[in-house]
């Protein structure tokens, strides 16, 4: 048995949120279960649970590389006070440095490639910077866990991974099927179809393409139809949010960490992202049984049958989105039902969270 876990991420609410499962399983094994977070949004739950919790700043996106510097003795500290049998990480910062300081200090641990972030879109030094540091974080890790394909091939080809480097591939990070469950479809007395996005509101996750979207619907089927995002605002996007919301095309509302009853008001969902290891929105969604819309990119389309239980489309492409968004609220109530149920039989089928942590707690157990 291990008597020490440490969990190393860049968000208390998506450790809690996406992967909760884990930390609980080695706590009923009688494994002492430490968290690495930079934030408080669920560090609350994360404690209740039987988590001790330490704050560790991150800056998640900035490429400053004294503040990385003070992530890495951060970490190394931190390793040094705790003593760990094995560390789990998530994300890139903490991947990154995290496996960096695991090697130093000569612990197991187990890395998880949640996606690939903007980077590795992008020729340049800061992409050579960035695979770089990967071959060496990941150089000694037990094994690396990828959410598709895709990724895998990509660390592959780039040279990040070794020959003999031990990785599993898993349907993202499962979605809870007990939480997330079949609720009725609206079927709105007012005949409003009523579109959602859920996460960040970023250049990346096509918040562009959505607003240019949510226009021209607004202009085709004016108040027939509304389009509704929830979530933080990462980047510059508060003035186009504000214009959109005055010219009545685009309901803002704030974030908030019970995220279900949103679901339950959908017609519909939206995720027009550029890149995603595998999208937990898409996953909860169809887990409610209602029909998406996603980009067909590497962690959307393996979740998403096209025309079955929603539709793709090309990513950055507000035209291809419009007309999706179109498609769909042309359909009638009980045909976008039926693409929520079916969507809701893929998510039982291959994308149940315990199969997920199974193959976690399987290679935990194998170390």
């Amino acid at each position: 048995m291990l008597h020490k876990v440490l969990i190393l991420c860049n968000s208390s609410g998506g450790l809690y949120d996406f992967r909760n499962d884990l930390p609980l399983r080695l706590i009923h094994e009688g494994t002492e279960v430490v968290v690495s977070v930079p934030d408080e949004v669920r560090t609350a739950e994360l404690s209740g649970e039987g988590c001790r919790v330490i704050r560790t700043d991150i800056d998640r996106r900035g490429t400053n590389p004294l503040r990385d510097l003070k992530l890495l003795r951060a970490y190394l500290r931190l390793l040094t006070a705790e003593r760990p049998d094995l560390v789990l990480t998530y994300t890139i910062k903490p991947n990154i440095y995290g496996g960096l300081c695991c090697r130093w200090r000569h612990i197991p641990y187990i890395t998880t490639i949640t996606g690939l972030g903007s980077t590795f879109q992008r020729e340049g030094l800061i992409k050579r910077l960035i695979v770089g540091l990967y071959r060496c974080g990941l150089a000694g890790a037990a094994c690396v866990f990828f959410q598709n394909e895709a990724n895998r091939e990509i660390f592959r080809t780039l040279g990040i991974l070794k020959g003999s480097a031990r990785t599993r591939l898993v349907s993202g990070s499962g979605v809870d099927l007990k939480h997330h469950t079949v609720q009725a479809y609206p079927g709105h007395e007012d005949g409003i179809v009523r579109f959602l996005y859920v996460g960040r509101l970023m250049r990346e996750k096509g918040t562009g393409e959505l607003l240019s979207a949510a226009k021209r619907l607004h202009e085709v089927f004016g108040d027939r139809v509304s389009v509704a995002a929830i979530g933080y605002c990462d980047e510059d996007w508060e003035e186009a949010l504000a214009a959109a919301q005055a010219g009545g095309y685009l309901r803002r509302i704030p974030f908030d960490k019970e995220i279900r009853p949103y679901y339950r008001e959908a017609d519909v969902v939206v995720m027009p992202s550029y890149h995603e290891g595998m999208s937990n929105v898409l996953m909860e969604a169809q887990a409610t049984g209602r029909p998406v819309i996603a980009s067909n990119i590497p962690g959307c389309r393996e979740l998403v049958e096209d025309g079955v239980s929603g539709f793709l489309c090309p990513p950055q492409d507000a035209d291809a989105l419009f007309e999706a968004m179109r498609r769909m609220a042309e359909l009638s109530d009980a045909e976008r039902r039926t693409m929520g149920l079916a969507g809701r039989a893929r998510m039982e089928r291959i994308f149940d969270r315990q199969q997920v942590m199974d193959a976690y707690m399987d290679e935990i157990h194998r170390l």
